[in-house]
């Protein structure tokens, strides 16, 4: 299940999470995809601002840091391997994001599932802070 968008009330201290079933994203544009499955964490900025931050156990992280964090360098295999759930960051503990790969097979197949990983790889890399 993917995360759904969280909502914050006046009344409550707490943010939560509504996990709801994955839809597919019309679109294979990398930036449009991040927006669907990724801001609610993430944040609009990639900076892991999302509205659903707050209710994790663990900060998402700043997706806007990776190449510097990789010495410079965008470790493009390494942060689709992320995306479809093949790494775990230690650091993280527990796995709080959503196993994308294995999702988007579940809608429309493998070669799908690829392109989908591939489009979103392609817009983090394009975010990076200079």
């Amino acid at each position: 299940m993917a995360f759904g968008v969280s909502t914050i009330s006046a009344q409550e201290p707490s943010t939560t999470i509504k996990r709801v079933p994955v839809q597919a994203a019309s679109t294979m544009d990398g930036h449009e995809m991040f927006t669907h499955y990724c801001a609610v964490c993430h944040g609009n900025d990639a900076k892991g601002t999302g509205p659903a931050a707050g209710a994790l156990k663990k900060t998402p992280a700043d997706l806007t840091q990776i190449a510097r964090r990789a010495g410079g360098k965008f470790p493009e295999v390494h942060v689709q391997r992320i995306i479809q759930g093949d790494d775990v960051v230690g650091a993280h503990g527990s796995r709080d994001m959503p196993i994308w790969g294995e999702l988007f097979k579940s809608l429309r197949g493998k070669e799908d599932s690829q392109l989908r990983v591939t489009a979103l790889m392609r817009y983090i890399d394009s975010i990076q802070a200079q």
